[in-house]
């Protein structure tokens, strides 16, 4: 009788290092350098998702961090790359007008999708995710955002010869209530409702229901018609619209990179909640690149423990949906940035010339697969 082991490393093998809730990367190879990705699943599905599209001439990151269900999140994957892509060669390269049309198109896109759903999933109507999306093309870097996921640049400043710090600067906005600047342009776009914004449950939320602003999604709260159907407050939250409370239109950051940019962190608010920019910035600037994404998401895991006065042994034993009581799902993406376009083509091109590399629909299921395939088998 013999015995067939896995031979992966002992952490594919078994989802994590024994967090089979836990998925990463370690290091990929893209034009302007090397990434990671990691994402923890909290929720009972996941909704957050993450891919990253390398080509020998940009590379693309999305985070996707879905709400009232995981439809949004992984729509988005099958939509807006293709959308930037389609638009920029029409338009003869990337530019603002073109990721507004991308998002704009899968805005739409989606909508067509809940109308089709209606009536038999009514609920789907409630379905939206904040979108973050980099662009690394031609040394130049572009962000854009919808919702409270956020995009953090780690530059290089040298205060004397001797004194040389990594410091963080935030590239995207967030649109959550819960940031005073973000609360009055809400309530200055409706003067005529008094609780447009209202604050419950210790946070604030548009019409008492959400904290973001912009999203993808979130139909019944951009088209009164949908918020006012029987059908739909059956089954979802009560609310009637004269008009939208919410919005898909993106803030978009253009950026020419420079040579003191070392990396980016492109997280969901899962990260943020428990990390600061500094705090984050310093973690990757101060750590070995391999497994970097990972090792952001144990800090953050870690946070969340102490705050709760366990340990990560203990974090890392709770099961999926009672897990989102101690934290949310968290996608990180580190992006390093130390080649210079196109010098590293050799590299991506023995790799594969046009990778993408999302992260699995749903973690937990994913790694149950693989501990399943990793079993001795006899023979």
């Amino acid at each position: 009788m013999m015995l067939e082991m896995c031979k992966r490393p002992l952490e594919r093998c078994f989802g994590g290092g024994g967090d089979g809730l836990l998925w990463h990367m370690d290091l990929k190879p893209h034009a302007s350098g090397d990434y990671s990705i990691a994402v923890v699943q909290a929720n009972s599905s996941l909704e957050d998702q993450g891919q990253v599209f390398t080509s020998p001439s940009a590379t693309y990151v999305g985070v996707y961090d879905g709400h009232g269900g995981p439809e949004a999140s992984r729509f988005i994957t099958h939509h807006l790359f293709p959308f930037l892509q389609k638009f920029a060669t029409e338009q003869g390269g990337l530019s603002a007008d073109v990721i507004k049309r991308a998002f704009d198109a899968t805005e739409e896109e989606f909508l067509h999708l809940v109308k089709q759903s209606w009536p038999a999933r009514p609920q789907i109507a409630s379905v939206g995710s904040c979108c973050l999306v980099g662009v690394i093309a031609k040394d130049v870097l572009y962000v854009a955002n919808l919702g409270d996921s956020r995009a953090v640049l780690g530059r290089r400043v040298s205060e004397n010869r001797r004194n040389i710090r990594v410091v963080p600067e935030r590239l995207s906005v967030d649109h959550n209530v819960g940031v005073e600047a973000v609360r009055k342009e809400v309530e200055a776009l409706h003067p005529d409702d008094s609780h447009i914004v209202v604050h419950t449950r210790g946070v604030w939320r548009i019409k008492g229901i959400i904290q973001v602003s912009r999203s993808i999604g979130d139909v019944y709260l951009k088209k009164p018609e949908f918020s006012r159907d029987p059908l739909f407050q059956q089954f979802g939250t009560l609310v009637s619209l004269k008009r939208p409370v919410m919005t898909a239109e993106p803030s978009i950051l253009i950026r020419k990179l420079k040579p003191e940019d070392l990396f980016l962190i492109f997280a969901s608010d899962g990260l943020w909640e428990q990390l600061s920019d500094e705090a984050a910035v310093e973690i990757v600037s101060k750590s070995p690149r391999v497994g970097i994404a990972k090792r952001l998401v144990r800090a953050a895991l870690q946070e969340a423990a102490r705050k709760r006065e366990m340990q990560y042994e203990d974090i890392k034993r709770i099961q999926k949906g009672t897990r989102r009581y101690f934290h949310d799902d968290i996608t990180v993406v580190v992006i390093y940035l130390d080649h210079p376009l196109g010098s590293s083509t050799s590299r991506i091109k023995d790799h594969c010339l046009v990778d993408i590399t999302s992260a699995p629909v749903d973690i937990f299921s994913f790694n149950a697969d693989e501990a399943d395939d990793s079993l001795p088998t006899v023979i």
